[in-house]
């Protein structure tokens, strides 16, 4: 079974997809067809969260969502009319480090470096989701928002240090994504025709 038009947004411009399997992962499609490796495939069952990404949809209020995902288990149809941002994406035009990667190199939060791209999307969206006025988010929200990612070298002290000091807006000023221009591409990419799938006939 394949899809229709998939059309979502990622690196600064609308994407359209068509003809691929229903099944196709966000990973595969990411890793095989846009050559973007640096999400990567670890246990291909969401448990490892070395393949995180994050996506951005509008919710009932018209206002940006963020949640991080596990893209090994994420079906490419399932980013109609949303935004997905992958490691790549935080890399400034200037090519310095976005805050959050900064952090984990002051901390030395990367050992084997196999499942930081991971760690540093699941990071990102909490830096995103926390307003700049909140303050820092308590150790049961960082621990929460890192649950879902798997460090085999046990190496989650400096990764923790590295998630609060990404707040220290002082020695690192705060980076955010222009959520409006977001937001009204979004607008554009949703039709009456949203996808619904069906499972294949067996």
């Amino acid at each position: 079974m394949t899809t229709q038009t998939i059309r979502f947004y990622h690196q600064g411009s609308v994407r359209e997809v068509a003809g691929v399997p229903a099944t196709r992962t966000v990973l595969q499609h990411l890793r095989e067809d846009l050559r973007c490796t640096g999400t990567k495939e670890g246990c291909a069952e969401g448990d490892c969260g070395a393949c995180t990404v994050v996506i951005r949809e509008l919710d009932a209020r018209g206002e940006l969502t963020l949640k991080a995902v596990n893209a090994c288990i994420q079906f490419l149809p399932t980013l109609d009319g949303r935004a997905l941002f992958t490691v790549e994406d935080l890399r400034a035009a200037n090519g310095a480090l976005h805050p959050v990667q900064q952090a984990l190199v002051d901390c030395h939060g990367s050992q084997c470096g196999f499942c930081t791209p991971g760690f540093v999307m699941s990071m990102w969206a909490l830096y995103e989701n926390q307003p700049a006025s909140a303050g820092l988010p308590t150790r049961d929200e960082i621990d929460a928002a890192l649950s879902g990612n798997l460090c085999r070298c046990t190496g989650y002290r400096p990764i923790i240090d590295a998630a609060q000091k990404m707040f220290d807006y002082a020695q690192h000023p705060r980076v955010a994504l222009d959520r409006d221009a977001i937001a009204a591409t979004l607008r554009t990419l949703q039709r009456k025709d949203t996808f619904e799938y069906s499972a294949p006939d067996t």
